[in-house]
């Protein structure tokens, strides 16, 4: 009897024994299981991968491990149950998801945002300068405002580089030895702005005195038909050995010539970049006689937009001035519109139409320096010193709006947008010279300097197209000292009346079915 008593009690501890192990079991085997388990049917939850597919959605890339996306709560169990008690108390759907934003830090958009930002990014683009200030989030906040940063000029400008490698190529009736001499600088197409410009060997002298002022990368086409080559190529040297160390450091050369006057010898560019000069020697184009170079003996014509096209062609950088080369420009323009364009802090910068910057252009007397600056420039003009370009020669051809209040404006730090001009009006026959790029119009390369007219058919085009005109405060182009005058010359008025002609019957129809036409433009 006592046998099996005892005989039962081990069987009841051992009973115990067992459903204590089992209850242990149980318990943990609930406890290792993750809460987000518990609630299957919780599709307004985010996980991880949820926000990551979110964000991939509204930016095209996910959020970094270290971005501002807060981690879902599941690593804290006493958030999570108060996540998950706050989804079983409220069925409401957009309760639901405020709370589940709150557990798991996603961030809250407006569709009228979205749409609004994509409109600006669309703008942006027409305008064909990328020059975006409210730039695309690079991480996810809870701020429903957007992001804002400070650009840098890479950014700003938004380019592709061009290669600097001498190539020969035809141009219609022309060839042309691209980058023949290229500079020593190597720069970005967004680390400055190229002044183009075109010429013959005579006008070689100018490169120093334009240079001091300009200090950033020169495009130059050398017209160097027949014989005319090897002074061209002497003045090369010579520029680069006996001028200014800018010239080396920043301007590259190009050679165009007629298919018909092609020369006997063309010695390669690297061994005229590395031949040097006799300084002791005077200037190739010192003294020379117009009469008795190839160009006039054979009484060619002076291809000045083949010229022009070459030098913005074959320019490196974004942006360009495209300038004769007596023109000398203010100095430090090249870095002041550069930060105008990075800062992009005025209205007038984002307007939907395509734009250029048009430079005001001045004469000085033969005794007087260009001015350094506008305060300068403001007081010759008052002098007399200094006079608005070609104000006796054709005053209307470059007579810029608002020029009077222009003149009386005192100078400011930096570059800003004065006004935005049309090329209508009273100014339907004006020739601007500015900062622009190679989307805009090319010159028509049927037209040559002695003919005149030569800029007037890309006016025509840039009224058309509806092209804004931003005229800026603080810089200007000054001729080369010496005012000029009127000079009768039956030979180019022949030629003159020859090219009205052809803009009249030829070129301007072509460009209405090019270019369409509006109200208020011509020729």
């Amino acid at each position: 009897m006592f046998a099996l008593i005892m005989r039962r009690n081990w069987v009841l501890r051992v009973s115990i024994i067992i459903n204590v192990c089992v209850l242990l079991y149980v318990c943990l085997h609930f406890g290792a299981v993750p809460a987000s388990w518990i609630e299957e049917n919780s599709g307004s939850w985010a996980s991880p991968a949820a926000v990551a597919g979110q964000a991939e959605m509204l930016y095209g890339t996910a959020p970094k491990p270290n971005s501002t996306v807060a981690a879902p709560a599941s690593s804290s169990s006493s958030a999570a149950a108060a996540a998950l008690k706050r989804l079983d108390l409220q069925q409401d759907k957009k309760t639901e998801s405020a709370a589940v934003a709150s557990a798991s830090g996603a961030v809250e958009f407006k569709a009228n945002e979205s749409k609004t930002s994509s409109q600006e990014d669309k703008q942006s683009s027409s305008l064909g300068n990328s020059i975006l200030l409210e730039s695309k989030p690079n991480n996810i906040t809870t701020s429903n405002q957007t992001l804002k940063k400070e650009l840098t000029l890479e950014e700003a400008i938004g380019c592709n580089d061009k290669s600097a490698e001498p190539k020969t190529a035809q141009r219609g009736d022309y060839w042309v030895l691209y980058n023949y001499v290229p500079m020593s600088a190597k720069l970005h197409c967004w680390e400055s702005v190229t002044y183009t410009t075109h010429a013959d060997f005579t006008f070689l002298d100018n490169l120093d005195p334009l240079l001091e002022r300009w200090r950033a990368p020169v495009s130059i086409a050398l017209h160097a038909p027949g014989a005319d080559l090897a002074p061209t190529i002497e003045s090369i040297k010579y520029a680069r050995t006996c001028g200014s160390p800018l010239v080396k450091q920043f301007v590259t050369f190009h050679i165009y010539f007629s298919s018909k006057h092609v020369p006997k010898l063309i010695p390669s560019g690297e061994k005229v970049a590395a031949d040097k000069a006799n300084c002791s020697k005077p200037a190739p184009w010192l003294n020379v006689n117009p009469a008795r170079m190839y160009k006039s003996e054979r009484k060619l014509l002076y291809p000045v937009n083949v010229g022009r096209n070459v030098a913005r062609d074959a320019a490196l950088t974004r942006y360009i001035l495209a300038s004769d080369i007596e023109l000398y420009p203010s100095p430090g323009l090249p870095e002041a519109f550069l930060e105008m364009l990075r800062r992009n802090d005025q209205p007038a910068l984002n307007r939907p139409n395509p734009k250029v910057f048009v430079l005001s252009i001045f004469e000085v007397d033969e005794k007087s320096l260009p001015p350094e600056n506008k305060t300068a420039l403001i007081q010759m003009l008052k002098a007399g010193s200094a006079i608005p370009f070609h104000k006796k020669l054709c005053s209307g051809c470059h007579n810029v709006p608002r020029s009077k209040e222009w003149q009386e404006a005192p100078e400011t730090k930096g570059l800003h947008v004065f006004h935005i001009g049309k090329r209508t009006g009273s100014f339907v026959h004006w020739e601007p010279i500015y900062i622009g790029t190679n989307d805009d119009p090319f010159y028509d390369e049927r037209l040559s300097w002695e003919g005149k007219s030569d800029k007037m058919t890309q006016g025509y085009a840039l009224c058309v197209l509806d092209y804004d005109f931003m005229i800026v405060d603080n810089g200007f182009l000054v001729h080369r000292p010496g005012i000029k005058v009127f000079k009768k010359d039956n030979y180019r008025d022949t030629l003159t009346a020859k090219t009205n002609i052809l803009i009249k019957k030829i070129i301007v129809p072509e460009l209405k079915v090019l270019y369409g036409t509006r109200k208020g433009c011509a020729v």
